[in-house]
C-alpha cells in the first residue's frame, strides 16, 4: 500500500503544489489538503488517518504548534513534519518539543521533500543535515535518576537549557535570568559543549531525548 500523506496549509497554492509533487513520488499518495489544523483534525474524524501530516506553522484557527500537540495526544501514529518559512531555531525547537518528527523549509528542493518522507517512514524522524549524526536516533527519554547530571549541568545552565527549549529568544532569556546577553551567550556555549551539539535545535532534541525537558 502507498504511504498516505495529509497536508495542512492555509496557502492554497503552496498546499496544492506540495500535493502535486507528492503525487509524483513512487509509493506515495495525498489523502487530502486541509486549510488549517482544525480542518485537519476534522478530516481525521471522517476518514482514514494518514501516515504523515505535513503541517504549516502559521495558520488561522489552529496553528502548527497546537496542531502538533493535538496530534501527539489524539493520533500519535501520525508522523508530523513541520513546514517552515524561516529558520528560527526557537520555532523548530518548539515543534520538536510538541512532537514533530522533522521539519522542512518551504523553499526546499523536491528531492529533499522526497528524502524527508522516506526517512520519516524508515527511521521515524527527519531533521536534515542541520542535526549532527549523534542525534540521528528516535527521540526517547532513557530511564535515568538525575537527567541533569548526565551532562554535568549546574543549576544556572539547566535553567538556561529549559528556557532555550521554549520559543523565547536569547535576549528574552537574558531578561528572565536577570543577566546580560553576553552571559547567556556564555551559557549557550558551555551547554552546547557539554551536550556535544552545534545548534539550538540539536540541544532541544538532546534535552527531550534525555528527559531534561518535559513534553
Amino acid at each position: 500500500m502507498p504511504v498516505s500523506i495529509a497536508i495542512a496549509d492555509d496557502h492554497h497554492l503552496v498546499a496544492e503544489g506540495i500535493a502535486n509533487l507528492v503525487q509524483k513520488f513512487t509509493n506515495y499518495e495525498v489523502l487530502f489538503v486541509a486549510a488549517n489544523g482544525r480542518d485537519l483534525l476534522n478530516h481525521f474524524q471522517r476518514g482514514p488517518l494518514p501516515d504523515i501530516a505535513l503541517v504549516d506553522l502559521n495558520m488561522p484557527e489552529m496553528d502548527g504548534f497546537e496542531t502538533a500537540v493535538q496530534l501527539r495526544h489524539l493520533h500519535p501514529t501520525v508522523r508530523v513534519i513541520a513546514l517552515l518559512m524561516t529558520d528560527r531555531e526557537e520555532h523548530i525547537g518548539r515543534m520538536v518539543r510538541n512532537g514533530a518528527r522533522g521539519y522542512l523549509f518551504k523553499n526546499c528542493r523536491p528531492s529533499e521533500l522526497h528524502r524527508a518522507l522516506d526517512e520519516v517512514m524508515a527511521k521515524g524522524f527527519y531533521y536534515s543535515d542541520f542535526i549532527t549524526h549523534q542525534l540521528a536516533q528516535p527521540i526517547k527519554a532513557p530511564e535515568v535518576a538525575e537527567p541533569m547530571s548526565f551532562f554535568n549541568l549546574n543549576n544556572r545552565e539547566y535553567k538556561f537549557l529549559k528556557m532555550a527549549c521554549s520559543e523565547l529568544t536569547y535576549n528574552e532569556i537574558a531578561d528572565k535570568m536577570c543577566v546580560s546577553p553576553r552571559t547567556v551567550d556564555g551559557y549557550r556555549e558551555v551547554v552546547f559543549q557539554k551536550m556535544s551539539v552545534r545548534t539550538r535545535v540539536g540541544m532541544v532534541m538532546e534535552a527531550v531525548r534525555h528527559g531534561l525537558v518535559e513534553l
